[in-house]
């Protein structure tokens, strides 16, 4: 039940503030001074100076899994070189128009770069570490696809 912010005392331990700046443009920042600019499309009315919010999931996914495989080609010690991930998403029709499928697309450079290495730290990520894919998966479709390229 929600309760105006000033009765509130319980704080969990992450925590972001997202500012409203004008139109449809806000500001996010977190504890330790980070912050992102979040906007609408033009053709939504807003100016497009900065990533919608759903953008912002697709973005943390890309960056949840990207240190998973990152971390766990390095514990296998591969000559990961480069790493492009590219994610895209397809969203229901209808409120809340969530994600109803997304499509996660890993660009690998490196020379010697096992196979079995690559797919196992993929798979790994996708199917058990990324809570943001957890998150996406919990309503809609998530596939994956790899290319290494030797470098």
């Amino acid at each position: 039940m929600s309760q105006p912010v000033e009765e509130r005392r319980e704080k969990l331990p992450i925590a972001v503030r997202v500012k409203w700046i004008d139109g449809l443009r806000f500001v996010a920042s977190d504890e330790e001074g980070h912050s992102i600019v979040m906007d609408v499309s033009k053709e939504h009315v807003g100016q497009g100076s900065g990533f919608g919010p759903m953008q912002l999931l697709l973005v943390a996914f890309g960056g949840c899994t990207g240190v998973d495989v990152v971390e766990l080609l390095g514990k296998e010690r591969q000559r990961l070189e480069g790493l492009e991930i590219r994610v895209s998403g397809e969203r229901a029709p209808d409120p809340p128009r969530a994600y109803s499928r997304v499509i996660v697309e890993y660009a690998l450079k490196g020379e010697g770069l096992k196979d079995e290495a690559v797919h196992r730290a993929i798979k790994l990520s996708q199917e058990k570490l990324c809570s943001v894919g957890a998150t996406l998966r919990a309503k809609g479709e998530v596939s994956y696809n790899y290319s290494i390229q030797r470098a």
